[in-house]
Formats: C-alpha cells, sequence, structure tokens
C-alpha cells in the first residue's frame, strides 16, 4: 500500500504529471468527446431563424478540414470547462434504463458471460476468454502505474505472464482463483480511497464468473479516477496557458473560414451602436472627439467591452446565435440571465415596500433580511418552462402585505390599511413588465457602473 496512486504517492505524482496526466486526460476526452460535443450543438440557437451577417464572402470547406476544425472545438471546450469550472469532474456513463443502447449493451453482456461461464464449465474447462480478460486486466493495471512503480510494474507483468497462464492452462494447472486474488490485492493499492469499499467487496464473490464481472465494474470505476486526476493535475497547467490557448484556437478557425466570427462582430457593433446614441453619450466617459468636432466622441473599448457582456444578460436565446468567442459558457450566461432577472425583481420589491413603509421597520434589518428571504423563496422557480412571474409576484405581494402589517404590530404601529395593501401589491404585480419604471432605473444604474469599470 506504500505506492498508492492517491493515498501516499502526491508528490510523486505532481512530478510525473506531465505524461502520465497527458495520458489520463486523452483517455477523458475520448470518454466525453460526445458528451461536449452534444452539449454545444445543444447550446446553439438555430442559426435559420436569423439573417447571418456576411463580413467575408465563405468558401467551401473539405471533409477533412471539418473533422479537423470538430476536434480542435471539443478540445478547446474541454479545456475551457476544465479551466473554468473548478468542479470540473468526468463522470460514468450511465444509460437511461429503457433506452435501446441499454438494452443491446445488457443483451451482448449477457451472451458474453454467460458463454465464459459455460467454456469454465467443460471438461476440462477452456480457458481462451478467461485469459483474454486476465490480459486486459493486466493492460488496466499497468496504465494505471506511474514512471516510478517499478518495483509494482514487476510484479504484474511476472504474475500476469499470459505466456505462462497459457501453459498452465494447457497442463491443467492454472489456478483462476489465485490470479483473481493477486488482480484484487494489487486493485487495493492502485485505487483511490473512495474506491476502497467496492474493492473489499470483491473479496466475498466466490464464483469465478460473477467475480471477473466485478472486477471490471471497479476497473471502469477507477479509470474514470484516474482520468479525474489528470484533469486536477493539468488544471495548473492549463490555466496559464488558456488564454493563449483560445486566443490561437480562434485565429485558426478565422484563417480556415474567414466568416467564422461573424456573430461576435455584429454583437460588438450592435453594443457600439447603443454606446453612439445620446440615450448613453451623456452617461459613459469619452476617450476623445470634443464638442463641435466633425469627428464626434471616440468611446472607451472597455465601455464597448462591458456594455457588450450586458447585452449578453438580456440576450434573446431562442432566436439570436450566440456570439461564437463565449458559445461555450453559452449555459453560463443563461444562468446569469435567471440569476440578475431575480435579483432585478428582488431589489424592486424591495425598494417599493420600504418605500411605502413605515421608516421605523425599514431601519430593522432583521426584516429586510427576512424578506428578502422570502421574496428569494417564492423566485426559486424561475429556471422552471412553467413559471410565470405574474403568479409569482401576487404570491410575493400577499406574503409581502402580511409580514409588513406583521412587523408594524411588533413595532407598535398602525397596520397597513386596506387601500395601501392594494397599492403595494399593484405595485408589486407591476414589476412583472419589463417597462416597469423602478426596473429601468437599476437597470441604468446597473449599465452606468459597468461601463465605467476599467480592469484591474
Amino acid at each position: 500500500m506504500s505506492e498508492n496512486l492517491d493515498k501516499s504517492n502526491i508528490n510523486e505524482a505532481g512530478k510525473s504529471k506531465s505524461s502520465d496526466s497527458e495520458r489520463g486526460l486523452e483517455d477523458a476526452v475520448e470518454g466525453s468527446d460526445e458528451a461536449l460535443q452534444e452539449t454545444i450543438k445543444s447550446g446553439s440557437p438555430s442559426t435559420q431563424r436569423v439573417q447571418r451577417p456576411h463580413s467575408s464572402p465563405p468558401r467551401f470547406v473539405t471533409v477533412e478540414e471539418l473533422l479537423e476544425t470538430a476536434k480542435g472545438v471539443t478540445n478547446m471546450a474541454l479545456a475551457h470547462e476544465i479551466v473554468i469550472n473548478g468542479d470540473f469532474q468526468i463522470k460514468p456513463v450511465e444509460l437511461p434504463e429503457d433506452s435501446l443502447e441499454k438494452r443491446v449493451k445488457d443483451i451482448v453482456h449477457k451472451a458474453f458471460w454467460d458463454c465464459l461461464s459455460v467454456q469454465l464449465s467443460e471438461v476440462p474447462p477452456t480457458y481462451d476468454r478467461a485469459i483474454k480478460l486476465v490480459g486486459e486486466i493486466k493492460e488496466t493495471l499497468l496504465s494505471f502505474l506511474l514512471p516510478g512503480h517499478t518495483r509494482l510494474r514487476n510484479q504484474i507483468t511476472e504474475v500476469l505472464d499470459l505466456d505462462l497462464i497459457k501453459q498452465e492452462a494447457e497442463n491443467g494447472a492454472l489456478d483462476i482463483s489465485k490470479l483473481a486474488e493477486f488482480i484484487i490485492g494489487m486493485m487495493g493499492t492502485l485505487c483511490a480511497p473512495v474506491r476502497d469499499e467496492e474493492v473489499k467487496r470483491l473479496k466475498d464473490v466466490k464464483e469465478i464468473v460473477p467475480l471477473f464481472r466485478a472486477i471490471f465494474s471497479v476497473l471502469d470505476l477507477m479509470k474514470v479516477d484516474m482520468a479525474n486526476f489528470a484533469v486536477s493535475s493539468i488544471r495548473p497547467h492549463l490555466m496559464q496557458q488558456s488564454v493563449e490557448y483560445e486566443r490561437k484556437q480562434f485565429q485558426e478557425f478565422l484563417e480556415k473560414q474567414p466568416n467564422s466570427l461573424d456573430f461576435v462582430t455584429q454583437w460588438l457593433q450592435e453594443a457600439t451602436d447603443d454606446l453612439m446614441n445620446q440615450k448613453y453619450k451623456n452617461a459613459l466617459p469619452a476617450a476623445g472627439g470634443a464638442a463641435g468636432s466633425g469627428d464626434g466622441p471616440r468611446l472607451d473599448p472597455m465601455a464597448v467591452q462591458n456594455y457588450a457582456y450586458l447585452k449578453l444578460l438580456k440576450w434573446d436565446h431562442l432566436h439570436r446565435p450566440f456570439p461564437e468567442t463565449v458559445l461555450m459558457d453559452h449555459s453560463r450566461f443563461q444562468e446569469f440571465q435567471l440569476q440578475l432577472e431575480q435579483l432585478t425583481v428582488l431589489g424592486a420589491v424591495l425598494l417599493i415596500t420600504f418605500s411605502m413603509a413605515a421608516p421605523g421597520i425599514a431601519s430593522r434589518a432583521d426584516f429586510a433580511e427576512k424578506l428578502k428571504m422570502i421574496v428569494k423563496i417564492l423566485l426559486t422557480d424561475t429556471h422552471l418552462p412553467s413559471f410565470h412571474l405574474e403568479d409569482a409576484l401576487t404570491a410575493v405581494g400577499e406574503k409581502v402585505c402580511l409580514e409588513v402589517s406583521s412587523c408594524l404590530s411588533l413595532c407598535g404601529l398602525s397596520p397597513l390599511t386596506t387601500d395601501k395593501e392594494a397599492v403595494l401589491k399593484g405595485q408589486i404585480q407591476a414589476v412583472a413588465s419589463p417597462d416597469n419604471p423602478i426596473r429601468r432605473i437599476v437597470e441604468r444604474r446597473r449599465t452606468r457602473n459597468a461601463c465605467k469599470m476599467k480592469p484591474s
């Protein structure tokens, strides 16, 4: 157990991560390639609904170029996810119970294990399939080793010598149980601590076929653990190189397909045009262009960038394609948009409530926190398709009036009159409209503050 990968060789793993992490990461890419491609496809709205801008003339590309580009996008998406998501982990594939793929997989696996059982039940037993399985287990165990695990490598190679095992099988001297015992012991040495219980349960399986099946099941989990170990090892390196790597990838895409960033161009141009309108000129710092000059005001590029990102928080995801350079974060921006909607509604409700309530309760921090929690709970289901903001705000209005009246009573003040309750509920209900004055004030302040921000 002294050479356990995750228990006692963390320092050694760090020293040799550049080679083994890459190997594990390649396995991770292969295992998650389809999932990533599905994520990218599902996160991209149909481009047929919008007239695509043509800043550059399209050109024909070969199938090889398309495949190479798709592979580059997948690799970049995986690297981006590893860097951005500190909790990123590769998980075992779990097929739906009623899916055709799972039924076919179960049938094929059952046929294989039934055939192995028949071979081992013959007199004398036939070990051809069993020896092949031992060979696969040997290769898997060797793949878990780091370069410094010389002693373990020699042990595995010596005990699981396929030529010797074949000779023993031909002479009737093969002891499968002894080989299984060694394999389980080696798995216990190499597995992560989280797999100790699974490996320990293997010792309770006495029949050979169920034991082999259970061994492969645990080995599959250990492969996922190894891939996640590689991901965690390579993350610091990716964090240092990710910006240059993504810039290089996008430059290569642009050279192969000049119009591959048209939606980014359109997005930034719209942000610039919006800021150039008189509505925003007086609220934003201009880098030049004095009054009366023919050139007009020039916008701060950082202000344009900040405002462009703000536009993503109000994006019409159903009818507009997402800009290419932020497509990998499409789902994150959708989550941000929902959170922004919740915060905007929450802030508007609190402002309306405290503006109508007595000054005594508006200054009570405990009441403000309680009210905030209640409103957040009532807006929890914002992400669900069945959510209706108008209905939710009706419930919010009722609950807010009850809490305000209760707080007023505790403070020895007169409760809200029926007319005031009706006005308060009506103003809260009006927050559902995007043109609500309170919401527009919040959005203008957010836009002004964000566009004045400078890079740190």
